[in-house]
């Protein structure tokens, strides 16, 4: 049993890092704040979940704890996204090449 929590674990590594670099480059490349925060916020959750259902996995760490943290992470980080973008939208940081802008006053 111990060996197949192993071998889940390190699939979740190097799954979540993935997920994390993808992250990282998103945030590189992406032109404004908005598609910057998409990339991070989106991929970056994933990632780390991913990461620490594997540290759940591979330690004794008890599985409600994992799962509690896990469930906090999803909540928390989209959230936090919306919560930069409406700030940045707010303070007149513009979009670059929108296509469509619905919070724009008519």
């Amino acid at each position: 049993m111990e060996t197949i929590l192993q071998f889940i674990a390190i699939i979740a590594v190097l799954i979540g890092t993935f997920f994390s670099v993808v992250g990282v480059v998103g945030l590189v490349r992406m032109p404004d704040v908005y598609t910057r925060l998409h990339a991070t916020g989106k991929v970056g959750v994933f990632g780390v979940v991913l990461l620490l259902a594997a540290a759940v996995a591979w330690t004794p760490l008890g599985w409600g704890r994992g799962l509690l943290l896990i469930v906090l992470l999803m909540i928390a980080g989209p959230v936090t996204a919306h919560a930069i973008s409406s700030a940045a939208y707010r303070i007149g940081i513009p979009m670059k090449e929108p296509v469509r802008n619905d919070l724009e006053e008519l």
